[in-house]
């Protein structure tokens, strides 16, 4: 019987996720589960659509991720911002030997690190 440091984490439902880095969190731990072929576009959609559900239920949460959001703007300090959003962009120029999905997730990281007073939450 496989002990629980060997079994694969709970994949949690989207509706125990506490706000849209919940959701981040089990897409990194899963991608395959959440996103085509670790595709960043398909990424940014998904989180598009939870931004208009938000919308549509009256929920108040930040989201900084919209295609020309801060977290765009924030990418721009490295040379990486585009018309067509920051999946394109980070996908565009992804660095040699890592997936799009981890450099997203990298900067994801960074760039919460710095506004983390900002967002209100707490980094897992």
């Amino acid at each position: 019987m496989p002990d629980e440091e060997t079994q694969p984490p709970r994949v949690k439902p989207p509706s125990e996720s506490r706000d849209m880095y919940g959701l981040l969190d089990e897409v990194r731990r899963r991608p395959g589960m959440w996103i085509r072929n670790g595709s960043l576009r398909d990424l940014e959609m998904m989180l598009v659509g939870y931004r208009l559900a938000l919308d549509v239920h009256g929920v108040e949460e930040r989201f900084d991720l919209w295609p020309d959001g801060p977290f765009s703007e924030w990418l721009a300090r490295y040379g990486r911002s585009s018309a067509v959003g920051w999946a394109a962009e980070i996908e565009r120029q992804v660095e040699p030997g890592t997936t799009p999905l981890e450099s997203f997730f990298a900067f994801l990281d960074e760039y919460r690190a710095e506004h983390r007073e900002d967002d209100g939450s707490e980094m897992e």
